[in-house]
């Protein structure tokens, strides 16, 4: 089959790789219909986050299930099926917590040894307590495919940030981040009852889209400037709830200066370029809380599910570029580029 593999900074290649197979009686084979390329993709891509050379990548995905190992009953051959970004058992302590992230049994897609979803096919470990199936019929609909991808991991994972940010009815939101996970994570503090969403961001493609999905505010600065002009629309006080959807030193501060005292700050994105740290005696003496890390979809997945699947809530705009899977090595360089926000990898 054919495959993404990453061998050296901004070197993508897509090529021939052994077709997965069932090895554990726990597994699954999924042949995939549709796959993405997430911003977290790129620290690979540029160097930032090691890969060993011809290691595959991509982690998130949907498609059919061609083959079960003896022990799967919850999918059988011929379901659609949506993969979150881990993999996990679904019986572990942490599962049955709802962290499957941490699940002791669980991994990364585009692990050493295993296969990534930006390929033709993947071997799925634990298929039971991994893949969620989905309504057959969606498998005709584009439109519909696209929103049920984003529950792979960018929907999920802003939904993640939206909790743990306390969003709630009525609650003030900022949003630190214009990528795929914060514009989700304005849908998701929408569907959570916001009442005034503030999306910090520069581009205007990304901000129409932040607006489309319920942000009633855009503040385009940056720094100490973003800080003024959140606490100008606050009434001086700051947003309730914030988002932050980076990862970044000067992304984190931001977060926190625009948290309202007794706020909570909901993170999510991965953490690269930290330096100092976070101050944290302003946390303390302001009564911010910090929570957030890496989503586990795979327990948000069935809650999100029924709003995708009857329009309550679309996330398929933030797809707004589509390559066939030869054409995978120019969607990293787009996105790389900023000229793509997130792209759409379609196995047709």
């Amino acid at each position: 089959m054919r495959a993404t593999t990453i061998h050296a900074p901004y070197d993508m290649r897509v090529e021939d790789v052994p077709e997965p197979v069932v090895v554990l009686p726990t597994d699954a084979v999924v042949r995939v219909l549709r796959a993405c390329i997430c911003g977290s993709d790129l620290w690979a891509y540029r160097g930032e986050a090691a890969r060993e050379p011809g290691q595959r990548i991509g982690h998130e995905f949907l498609g059919i299930v061609e083959e079960t190992g003896g022990e799967v009953s919850g999918v059988r051959r011929g379901d659609l099926v949506v993969a979150p970004f881990m993999w996990s058992d679904g019986v572990c302590d942490y599962c049955r917590e709802g962290l499957t992230t941490s699940c002791v049994h669980g991994g990364f897609w585009g692990a050493v040894g295993y296969d990534g979803g930006q390929g033709e096919a993947v071997r799925v470990p634990f298929a039971d307590g991994t893949l969620v199936r989905l309504p057959s019929d969606a498998a005709s609909d584009e439109h519909l495919l696209s929103a049920l991808l984003t529950l792979s991991d960018v929907m999920g994972t802003g939904h993640h940030a939206a909790l743990g940010a306390g969003v709630r009815e009525g609650s003030t939101v900022a949003v630190v981040g214009d990528g795929a996970v914060g514009l989700c994570a304005v849908l998701a503090a929408k569907r959570l009852g916001a009442e005034r969403i503030i999306a910090l961001g520069r581009h205007e493609t990304r901000t129409d889209i932040a607006r489309r999905f319920g942000a009633t505010d855009v503040v385009a600065e940056r720094g100490e400037a973003a800080v003024e002009a959140v606490r100008e629309l606050t009434g001086g006080q700051g947003a309730h709830a914030v988002v932050e959807a980076v990862g970044t030193e000067q992304s984190m501060n931001t977060a926190v200066h625009i948290t309202r005292d007794g706020g909570a700050v909901g993170f999510v994105g991965v953490p690269h370029g930290s330096g100092t740290g976070l101050d944290l005696s302003v946390m303390f003496d302001r009564n911010i809380a910090l929570r957030g890390g890496v989503a586990p979809v795979r327990t948000y997945i069935p809650q999100l599910l029924p709003d995708v699947l009857n329009g309550t809530i679309d996330p398929s705009p933030v797809f707004d570029l589509t390559v066939g899977i030869e054409d995978v090595p120019a969607g990293y360089k787009a996105m790389d580029e900023r000229t793509a926000l997130k792209v759409l990898v379609t196995n047709d």
